[in-house]
């Protein structure tokens, strides 16, 4: 509270020079002391200037520069974003070397710094201007542009098209877009998707089971997307086939043998015929399977090491639904005589037993007369 309680430390030290008090002498006093001890001898008076040259080397990583026309958004050169009042007599300002700040992240707000002028920090911290071969991440292309940068730190002074291009800082830009706007600008391909979800029920049947969820992707980005992205400007470049075996690596192979026998990929059913298993239906496994393909068949098929019952979609020989089980014993003894005779009308060309359990299955129509 010496000199006031605003942000802007320089009219604070100057009241603070003139006030009254024992606590102002005292700290002046404790302030002349130091003084003798860094320069015996050395009486000349300090000046607003150096008030901010000291603030700034003793908190390098808190030097900032402001990021929009209003002075409320700072950029520190340790990477931390900072927040001023903009009604402050600092907001004007280019840089600010900053001595306090209150709160955590990138909302941490600025309560005690001075300005300084932008000769100052170059000649204070000119060596550690570094130039960066780096790329720009736009979301909606979900690509990066090579750039070539000047950087105090985390603050960039200047970029533009980088000509040699660092395919390691591109591949690096990429993966932090991900990071940062999420995995859903990947392209998965549907079969990566069923990958996803035949994981995701195996992990509910056993919680050992390794997890493929978005959290534990985006948690373990740096295992495996890399190499994904690598010599690629574009994420849709990324090859399909790519993504299934990063997602395959990340199980294992002991864990892929276990998702084959807990959540097979497909029903084969008693005609032979291969049907996709939906695992993301909001009936639990779904599969659709035309009823001939299911003559012959006496128990309900099922997954999980017989734990969970497929939701059969059985449909007409057009395609089209005619029921939904997870009980077929239950719907040949009970709706299929009054569906058969329905489909008999419709479908004459193909088989329609009054008892499909015992009846032999096909995928064949009747040769026309």
């Amino acid at each position: 509270g010496l000199g006031g309680t605003g942000p802007d430390l320089e009219p604070r030290w100057r009241r603070w020079r003139s006030e009254r008090g024992q606590r102002a002498e005292g700290t002046r006093g404790l302030a002349a002391r130091w003084l003798r001890q860094v320069e015996p001898g050395d009486d000349r008076p300090a000046s607003a200037e150096q008030l901010a040259l000291a603030l700034a080397l003793a908190f390098p990583d808190r030097l900032s520069r402001r990021r929009d026309q209003s002075g409320e958004h700072w950029q520190s050169v340790g990477g931390r974003g900072f927040r001023l009042d903009p009604a402050s007599s600092l907001a004007s300002a280019q840089w600010l070397a900053v001595g306090e700040v209150a709160g955590s992240a990138a909302g941490a707000r600025i309560l005690s710094a001075a300005a300084i002028g932008e000769e100052d920090v170059f000649a204070l911290f000119g060596d550690r201007v570094e130039i960066r071969h780096d790329g720009t991440f736009d979301p909606a292309t979900a690509s990066v542009t090579p750039t070539r940068s000047r950087r105090l730190g985390a603050i960039r002074l200047a970029s533009g098209p980088d000509p040699r291009p660092d395919p390691t800082a591109i591949a690096a830009a990429l993966v932090e877009g991900i990071r940062e706007h999420g995995l859903g600008l990947l392209p998965w391909s549907d079969e990566a998707a069923a990958l996803r979800h035949r994981a995701a029920f195996a992990r509910d049947l056993d919680p050992s089971f390794p997890a493929l969820g978005d959290d534990v992707l985006a948690e373990r980005l740096d295992e495996w997307l890399p190499g994904l992205v690598e010599g690629r400007r574009r994420l849709s470049d990324v090859p399909a086939d790519a993504l299934i075996q990063a997602l395959k690596a990340l199980l294992g192979w002991e864990a892929e043998r276990r998702l084959e026998r807990l959540a097979p990929t497909h029903f084969r059913s008693p005609a032979g015929s291969a049907h996709p298993i939906d695992y993301a239906a909001p009936g639990g496994p779904t599969v659709e399977v035309r009823a001939q393909a299911l003559f012959g068949l006496g128990t309900h098929p099922s997954v999980g090491d017989g734990k969970v019952p497929l939701t059969l979609a059985i449909t007409s020989p057009a395609g089209r639904p005619i029921q939904t089980s997870r009980d077929l014993p239950g719907f040949w003894k009970g709706s299929w005589r009054e569906v058969a005779k329905e489909m008999r009308g419709r479908y004459p060309r193909h088989p329609w037993p009054d008892d499909p359990a015992a009846a032999a299955p096909t995928l064949r129509a009747k040769p026309r007369s």
